[in-house]
């Protein structure tokens, strides 16, 4: 595998914290099959990576878990919520389901790419924004909404999206949920009080 990043060739070791986690984790599942643990475990080795797994990252998993190094690269490469290469300090993915894609979310990626001038699968040059579509993120009542690192933010215009990222490249925390203030997943028109 080519080394895409310098910071991929510095030898990743997990925190104490971390390790004592992942122990955690482990304990969960019977003696001898911590390899059952390799999705949490590439969880917290990709937290502790700046939101991505280098080579050295997924070969620690392997390791702690016993594992053939390429049986971890086939679960980090399957599931799209592991990432390969780095990522910006705000991960935005953008849901393409249905509801999301009628309600607007193809004018959020837009408002992104011409904004921020990245386009899928980029980051921007000051390294605040990397962009990327996902499918189903669950709150289809509340479409369109986006995935920002852990947060959900829900009932998007291109208005309020600007607003909420002008706030996060800021360095401020917008509220998270409903933009709209409808009552968990009310029927548009139920706001709270």
């Amino acid at each position: 595998m080519v080394v895409a990043n310098l910071q991929e060739t510095k030898k990743f070791r997990f925190t104490p914290e971390n390790l004592h986690k992942i122990e955690q984790v482990i304990a969960k599942y019977p003696a001898g099959r911590q390899r059952s643990a390799v999705i949490p475990t590439l969880d917290v080795a990709q937290r502790q990576n700046n939101n991505w797994l280098s080579v050295d990252a997924m070969n620690a998993v392997a390791e702690i878990l016993d594992m053939p190094y390429i049986k971890v690269y086939e679960v980090a490469t399957f599931y799209t919520m592991f990432n390969l290469k780095p990522v910006g300090k705000n991960f935005i993915q953008v849901c393409r389901t249905t509801p999301c894609w009628l309600r607007g979310a193809d004018k959020l990626t837009k408002l992104v790419k011409d904004k921020y001038k990245i386009n899928k699968g980029e980051t921007t040059q000051d390294g605040c924004f990397t962009l990327t579509e996902v499918e189903c993120l669950g709150a289809c009542v509340n479409a369109p909404m986006v995935q920002i690192n852990d947060d959900y933010y829900e009932d998007l215009t291109p208005e309020i999206f600007d607003k909420l990222l002008s706030d996060l490249k800021d360095g401020k925390k917008p509220k998270i949920g409903t933009q709209t203030n409808r009552q968990n997943s009310a029927p548009a028109g139920f706001e709270q009080n």
